[in-house]
């Protein structure tokens, strides 16, 4: 307990030395220094404010400790019963303290690549990819993230086969990144006519957005071919020879945008696509050294290697990882992911502390 104590004191002061800062005149004058100030006073604040409460909680047990000395019959059975509810809040404010001292990945404040393709189940899947986007489109806007488009391949059922986009807003990645695997979903299509329940699936990655600085790609690493766009989602179909792929030759990765006019823009988009999956290799690379075994995103799409559940008839998202299972199924695809997204990363914050202590 004193060890706990120790380590979130230091967040105590950091909170009062960063609020007395901000109080400075001097720093509103330099609007960078005051933004940083101001970002790092947010990220501390949350340990310092649980450990005020941690503190007085404390203090509230010893109270409750010296009631039982009282002489008074009464007054020692009314302590047990408020010490016995002490110590589970104790346990409960212990474990909050723990999760929040687990280190923050240095990925979490970075924007984030997002790719969503339909898997198995035809047209069907491709819907249902098109309705996964519009759902992280509306989480996207509830959050005040831009988005911005980096390639998209549409059907002629309005459905999606693949679309890239890449969202920049604070702590993007680190909201999305246990979003990565197979969802899967049960309904009707509404081309059914038996009114048969059919199951399809979508895969989903999340990338961190890699800079210049993070991935340097050598240019005999790579090849750049031009082509005419075409296809639903393509401007200027047919036109112009604007379309970009790029092959980086050492891992295979090919990336492709069609969806502006300029062969430029194109080729920007291309290459921010491909630093973003080498970076994340690169990543998967050292996770795969520390745990000894190399977990991929995204599997191949089959059924089996679903992640999250989307069942219509029951109005129910079941995220097979966490145990999280939300009769809000209406609510989530308009975007309301926060209380899933909270629960999974609590879990796997829960598991890392846990792989920590082992």
């Amino acid at each position: 307990m004193s060890e706990l104590l120790e380590k979130i004191s230091v967040f105590e002061s950091k909170a009062t030395q960063l609020e007395e800062r901000l109080a400075d005149p001097g720093i509103a004058s330099v609007p960078a220094e005051y933004a940083s100030v101001a970002k790092e006073l947010s990220r501390v604040r949350p340990l310092a404010e649980t450990a005020a409460r941690y503190r007085k909680l404390l203090s509230d047990i010893e109270d409750a400790k010296a009631m039982l000395e009282d002489d008074d019959a009464e007054v020692c059975e009314l302590a047990e019963g408020e010490l016995a509810e002490l110590e589970e809040q104790r346990v409960a404010l212990e474990r909050e303290i723990r999760l929040l001292l687990v280190p923050k990945d240095p990925n979490e404040e970075k924007n984030a690549i997002l790719e969503v393709r339909a898997g198995t189940g035809g047209d069907e899947a491709a819907l249902f990819a098109a309705d996964l986007f519009r759902m992280y489109s509306r989480y996207a806007e509830s959050r005040g993230w831009k988005i911005e488009p980096l390639s998209i391949s549409q059907t002629d059922a309005g459905g999606i086969r693949e679309v890239i986009v890449n969202l920049e807003g604070e702590e993007a990645f680190g909201r999305l990144r246990y979003e990565c695997g197979v969802h899967r979903v049960q309904r009707v299509p509404s081309t059914e006519s038996q009114g048969r329940i059919h199951t399809s699936t979508v895969t989903v990655a999340v990338l961190p957005e890699a800079k210049e600085v993070d991935v340097a790609i050598d240019p005999n690493d790579i090849r750049v071919d031009r082509f005419r766009s075409s296809g639903p989602g393509g401007q200027s179909v047919n036109t112009t020879d604007s379309a970009i792929r790029i092959t980086h030759l050492p891992t295979g990765l090919v990336v492709q945008c069609q969806d502006e006019k300029s062969q430029h823009k194109n080729k920007a988009k291309a290459f921010m696509v491909l630093r973003s999956r080498l970076y994340d290799l690169e990543l998967q690379r050292e996770a795969a050294d520390r745990a000894g075994e190399r977990r991929a995103q995204v599997g191949t799409g089959e059924r089996s290697e679903k992640i999250r559940t989307y069942n219509y008839p029951q109005t129910r998202v079941t995220d097979h990882r966490a145990g999280i299972t939300l009769h809000r199924l209406t609510a989530i695809m308009e975007g309301d992911l926060d209380e899933l997204i909270d629960g999974i990363r609590s879990k796997f914050a829960e598991e890392e502390l846990a792989g920590d202590a082992a």
